[in-house]
């Protein structure tokens, strides 16, 4: 069953009564149980009864639905919960296709995604968009498409591969698997009527669909009530309690994300525990997370278990990634609960607070058991438009890395991108660095950055400054993941790594890989717009993982450093990024020079 095939409410009614009242049997009855109710936080020791891919009988005796070719499944007395939602998050941070995405969430009880493909938006377009959104609505579980609304994030400041507009949301909107418009990043646009973005929101608006919100700056003032007024339903962009509570306030959705970098369900979650407003409007998602985190650690089942160990009921953490996510896209009558109609997604565990998917029903049949796919992942044959993406004008050398230091020079002060352990934004700093032959150098824990063309083959390098990562020896890394651009980002402390480090990927096709006196040490090859893989979830996540040591082995000690490393060129989040047309200014959303004169 996929939500290609699933029938909807009105058209299997008739079968769901029958069933119910006794007068057909169920195709699968679970028993044994004892019910997360998600509508009363009750935990009920009642049975289910599914047919046609959907939940018919919910109560305490399900043995009226029996028939002699029921599937029955014995719970053991294990816990039967919803099916887990991810509210907001992004496939493409996975480093996998939708397909080998799906394959690494299910077996830990993710049944339904609301996925933002902004990222391959950024790339290949409404084209690419309509790729992501074919292989999703193919899958054993509910894969959502959020219509990107920001490509370019930010107008003037940027330049991506394509660009989307009110036409494409508006061409989007009448697709069948989209829930609403993606992450309104462009925030500033928005609080300034720009009427591009207001034709985006109208056109969702219009369908009846989801805006999605996206307001990164920590003014809570005037700008973010006008922001407010504009239509977004939610924000996920929160880092503290007040950011929670404001969001909540005005009608929004307050989302908490743990992804792979980002930890910000703690600092928020403390407006339920604490302060004790009304949890319905909290969600739980996941925003970023790569395939070493997912295969190794989880998905909405590792939200959820942090969420209990922040001090949160387990039964209202579980609201928050389930009904709670369900209600905010206006799909309470389709899933996020065990209720009759809903979809039959549903997973066996021994406990919320030490939540496993023992088993896991999607779309009422097994879809995984004990940590390991049950069924296939049908996967799209992406074409060689999504495989060749990577356009540069030439190989680079070492020089196109260097800074020009100001003549007679033996110093300069410069505008360095301060990196925020677990976080996404940054801090805007300024040190003084060294010169030598008339090029500005390095020291301490600062390192060279710079973002390389790669959609038009322009052959441009902007060159800038960025401390945090605390690289030792002649080391850099590359990526053709650069949110939200998807140019190639270049961090090192060497000019020549870093050319080995971006010719490498332009060879390739895109990925991610560092490099070490010279020679290659770790590499993730993301053929796929330069952003995901099609090959296995473990695969991708072991190279990952090998990246992830070359990072540390040369002296970083961030967590998941790929993570930050990937978001210093998106330009909509504080304080300072780096752009294709240079250093941005994110406070003021300006160009701004890198060199501070004396």
């Amino acid at each position: 069953m996929t939500p290609r095939d699933l029938p909807a409410w009105a058209a299997c009614a008739a079968d769901l009564i029958a069933v119910a009242a006794g007068r057909a049997p169920a195709d699968t009855v679970i028993r044994n149980v004892r019910l997360a109710n998600v509508h009363t936080r009750e935990v009920l020791d009642w049975q289910v009864a599914v047919a046609r891919g959907r939940f018919a009988y919910v109560g305490p005796d399900a043995s009226h639905c029996t028939g002699p070719d029921t599937e029955v499944i014995d719970g053991g007395g294990a816990m039967l919960v919803p099916g887990l939602c991810d509210a907001h998050m992004h496939v493409e941070s996975g480093m996998l296709t939708p397909a080998r995405f799906a394959e690494a969430v299910i077996p830990h009880g993710t049944t339904a995604m609301f996925a933002d493909p902004h990222e391959i938006a950024n790339v290949l377009g409404l084209p690419g968009v309509r790729m992501m959104h074919d292989e999703a609505r193919g899958l054993p579980c509910s894969l959502f498409t959020q219509m990107p609304s920001c490509a370019p994030s930010a107008p003037g400041l940027e330049t991506t591969g394509h660009e989307i507009g009110p036409d494409d949301v508006t061409e989007a909107m009448g697709w069948p698997g989209i829930v609403g418009l993606g992450e309104m990043m462009n925030f500033p646009g928005v609080i300034a009527g720009d009427p591009k973005m207001l034709a985006e929101m109208a056109a969702t608006a219009g369908a009846g669909r989801t805006i999605g919100g996206h307001y990164a700056s920590p003014d809570l003032g005037p700008p973010f009530h006008a922001y407010a007024a504009g239509g977004p339903a939610d924000d996920h962009e929160g880092t503290g309690e007040a950011d929670a509570v404001a969001r909540v306030r005005q009608g929004m959705r307050a989302m908490m994300r743990l992804g792979s970098a980002w930890y910000d369900v703690e600092s928020q979650i403390t407006a339920i525990t604490e302060r004790g407003l009304d949890p319905r409007n909290f969600v739980l998602c996941t925003d970023d997370c790569m395939a070493g985190t997912l295969v190794e650690d989880g998905h909405m089942d590792r939200v959820l278990r942090h969420a209990v160990a922040c001090g949160c009921d387990p039964m209202v953490a579980l609201q928050m990634c389930t009904i709670n996510t369900a209600t905010h896209f206006g799909l309470e009558r389709e899933l996020g609960s065990i209720a009759p109609g809903r979809r039959a997604d549903c997973v066996l565990t021994p406990s919320i607070e030490a939540f496993e998917a023992l088993r896991v029903v999607a779309l009422g049949r097994t879809v995984a058991r004990d940590g390991a796919m049950t069924v296939d992942c049908p996967r799209l044959d992406w074409p060689d438009a999504a495989r060749g993406s990577i356009r540069m004008a030439r190989d680079l050398r070492a020089a196109d890395f260097a800074v020009p230091a100001p003549a007679g020079a033996s110093h300069v002060t410069a505008r360095v991108i301060g990196v925020i352990e677990n976080q996404a934004p940054t801090k805007a700093l300024r040190r003084t660095l060294p010169v030598a032959d008339g090029r500005v150098g390095i020291e301490g824990d600062t390192c060279r950055i710079a973002l390389v063309e790669r959609h038009r083959a322009t052959g441009g390098v902007v060159n800038g400054f960025v401390a945090g990562f605390g690289y030792r020896g002649r080391v850099a890394m590359a990526s053709t993941v650069a949110h939200d651009s998807h140019h190639m980002i270049v961090v090192g402390t060497d000019g020549d790594a870093m050319a080995r480090a971006a010719n490498h990927l332009r060879a390739i096709g895109g990925g991610v890989t560092f490099w070490a006196d010279g020679a290659e040490v770790a590499t993730v090859p993301l053929p796929i717009a330069g952003l995901m893989s099609d090959a296995p979830p473990a695969e991708v996540a072991a190279r990952a993982g090998d990246l992830m040591r070359a990072m540390r082995d040369a002296g970083c000690t961030l967590n998941n450093a790929y993570m930050q490393h990937s978001l210093l060129a998106l330009v909509v989040i504080p304080e300072l990024r780096i752009g294709d047309r240079g250093l941005v200014d994110v406070t003021r959303f300006e160009l701004t020079d890198l060199l501070i004169p004396s």
